[in-house]
């Protein structure tokens, strides 16, 4: 219950933030960090939702699983491509809180294999062991996904409910309900899925 509690007041607290800001001009994006391309930007910017578009940070993931910073942001959006990355769509581009930093890190880790079934069993066993990194808990997640940048689905959106079940949140746990619901009940990796 603590828990719903939390993510309605951290919904609340965006919404009023968001109302305030209306009929300001807003601020001008940051300038890009030496040697970053406005290209890598934009591309990695078509995740993220427009109201913090211009404001969010952006990445460049390296295949050792570190970043390169390409644009130092205000906020606390990050976003960042993967396209090509194993396990990853041939067109790839996510955003979340920057708090994730960790989490995606493990990620890429383990989808560095290129298997999806040792990958995931490598996430199992860090979760089990108590070394796999939990979301932020209400954190966002945009995604857009495809076979190329022009056949990309639009945004897929998930919530971070890291241990969330359908006994403290009231969602089920399957999509057949219709509306949102909890994947990965009970886990880290739960997350609210929102139907597109």
């Amino acid at each position: 219950m603590k828990r719903i509690a939390l993510f309605v007041a951290v919904l609340l607290a965006v919404s009023t933030a968001t109302f305030a800001q209306r009929g300001r001009t807003p601020a001008p994006p940051p300038p890009l960090e030496p040697g970053a391309s406005q290209a890598d930007v934009d591309t990695a910017l078509i995740a993220a939702p427009s109201r913090q578009r211009d404001q969010a940070t952006v990445v460049k993931w390296n295949a050792d699983f570190t970043y390169e910073t390409l644009r130092q942001g205000t906020n606390r959006l990050v976003c960042y491509e993967l396209s090509g990355f194993p396990l990853r769509a041939p067109f790839a581009v996510q955003c979340t809180s920057i708090a994730n930093f960790d989490r995606i890190a493990q990620n890429l880790q383990a989808e560095s294999t290129g298997d999806r079934e040792t990958s995931e069993a490598m996430l199992k066993e860090m979760e089990e062991a108590g070394t796999r990194v939990s979301p932020e808990y209400g954190s966002m997640w945009w995604s857009v996904n495809g076979a190329s940048r022009e056949e990309a689905r639009p945004h897929h959106l998930m919530i971070a409910v890291p241990g969330a079940t359908t006994e403290s949140t009231g969602l089920p746990e399957n999509p057949r309900e219709g509306g949102a619901w909890i994947m990965g009940a009970g886990t880290l990796t739960a997350h609210v899925m929102m139907p597109s």
